[in-house]
């Protein structure tokens, strides 16, 4: 008897602790702004229907990259400090273009506060251009193809298996 009310104790005591940890929130921070949030609501399917209206091309995309790409990604994308986009990198790896406009988009450039970035920070027509412009490096699209919403989930990507296929746009 005595062993089981120790382990009637033992749950109760267990079960408090749950109980405790699911209350309300400390009133410690606050919620992120806006703009602190990037657009990182903004998730981009492979059809591409929830992109926003620009455009861009690789030729549009150079100054772009090289302003904003290349201390971390090296001088023709083919390595810095940070992954390689090019001959061999992860851009070409992406399943579908809309899931690399949307990574673009969301995650780049990343906080370096140390040289003034502090995130995301590209418009739609530059997300457009930086995505054909690696879309160029890599030659699978023309440097002067327009990518945009119409065009973009059209991109046929190198990495994308007949599995996937089911799930590309029509």
């Amino acid at each position: 008897m005595r062993r089981q009310s120790w382990m009637i104790l033992a749950i109760a005591l267990a079960s408090g602790t749950v109980a405790l940890a699911q209350m309300p929130t400390y009133n410690l921070g606050r919620p992120p702004a806006p703009d602190e949030l990037g657009g990182s609501e903004l998730a981009v399917s492979p059809s591409g229907k929830e992109l926003p209206p620009g455009s861009g091309t690789a030729r549009q995309g150079t100054p772009i990259y090289a302003a904003k790409c290349q201390m971390c990604h090296g001088r023709e994308g083919t390595g810095g400090p940070y992954n390689r986009l090019v001959g061999g990198g992860n851009t070409a790896e992406f399943p579908f273009a809309t899931i690399l406009w949307d990574f673009i988009n969301r995650a780049m450039p990343r906080r370096l506060p140390d040289i003034g970035l502090r995130g995301p920070s590209l418009t739609p027509d530059e997300v457009y251009a930086l995505t054909a412009y690696l879309l160029f490096r890599n030659n699978i699209v023309k440097e002067d193809d327009v990518l945009d919403a119409r065009t973009l989930p059209r991109v046929r990507m190198p990495s994308r298996s007949t599995q996937l296929d089911r799930l590309a746009p029509r």
